[in-house]
């Protein structure tokens, strides 16, 4: 199965600056890129390694380590199964946000503007709602706060009116529907940076990307030793500004709490002042690099 080449691999590895009896965890197992590199570094250590999608549980099937254990699940429930597997605290926890390309590949999954395909865009294909569902089924009002909020669509309200006056005509459940729906208020010359946005917007709502980060960073900081280290590549900036609000504030949303005397109430440190990025060399080689934000950050002690 190909799938994509790890992205900044060197820095997420010594961003966790791994220690060969420690316990890490991989929350985005995908095509197992980042866990094989962990695991060369682990002697007595375990790697515990997160995914929901079935190609990367065929992937995961293929390393054969004591030191490794999958899990079939989604990283919202980290410590569950963590807690399911007896550990309490771990010393790294590595996240490579957004979607693989090999998903992104596979034109039956729906996830690329590139193939004509069902709208599907579900990253644990057993879940209830697709992208047939959010097109078809939800309220012009909704439409127009997802393609808003996150496809960052300057015409939001336009294409989500576009959207509901063409389902009543026909039903819109193909990539290649969908896209000829909406042809009309693409910018010229834009059209590809248009799809995309919307694309990202019913993904992220399919998925529920930014709820699931939240959740998985809150438990992240619960789970990680004192010293330990959470490294978090981001790919848009609606994720980098959770992750980035969330080491430097302690929080998502608002203002950081203090205490009386007026330090931040927060579970991390950054390491990394500024996120770091791919160099062109990289970006060159692997296109998914482009847009990549490395944010490395350690419990406080």
């Amino acid at each position: 199965m190909n799938y994509h080449e790890p992205v900044l691999l060197k820095e997420c590895i010594e961003g966790l600056k791994i220690n060969s009896e420690g316990l890490y965890v991989d929350v985005t197992f995908g095509g197992g890129g980042h866990s094989r590199e962990i695991l060369k570094q682990l002697t007595d250590g375990k790697l515990f390694a997160f995914d929901q999608d079935a190609d990367a549980k065929a992937n995961a099937e293929t390393i054969n380590s004591r030191s490794f254990t999958f899990i079939e699940a989604n990283f919202r429930h980290l410590k569950k199964y963590l807690r399911f597997h007896g550990v309490t605290k771990v010393n790294g926890i590595l996240a490579d946000l957004g979607v693989s390309s090999h998903q992104i590949n596979s034109a039956e999954r729906g996830f690329s503007t590139r193939f004509d395909a069902e709208l599907d865009m579900r990253m644990d294909q057993n879940a209830a709602v697709s992208a047939k569902n959010v097109i078809s089924e939800y309220s012009q009002e909704d439409l127009h706060k997802i393609l808003g909020m996150y496809g960052e669509i300057k015409n939001a309200k336009t294409v989500a009116a576009a959207i509901v006056s063409a389902r009543i005509n026909r039903p819109l459940n193909t990539v290649g529907e969908l896209k000829g729906a909406l042809e009309k208020f693409a910018p010229r010359g834009k059209e590809n940076k248009f799809f995309a946005q919307v694309f990202q917007a019913i993904r992220i709502e399919v998925n529920e990307e930014l709820k699931v980060l939240e959740e998985v960073l809150t438990q992240s900081a619960e789970v990680l030793a004192p010293g330990g280290r959470l490294v978090v590549l981001s790919y848009h900036s609606l994720e980098d500004r959770l992750v980035k609000n969330f080491i430097k504030e302690g929080k998502f949303y608002g203002e950081a709490e203090k205490d009386l005397f007026g330090n931040v109430n927060k579970p991390l440190n950054a390491v990394n002042r500024k996120p770091i990025v791919a160099n062109e060399e990289e970006v060159k080689r692997n296109n998914r690099a482009r847009s990549a934000k490395l944010r490395i950050a350690e419990k406080i002690e």
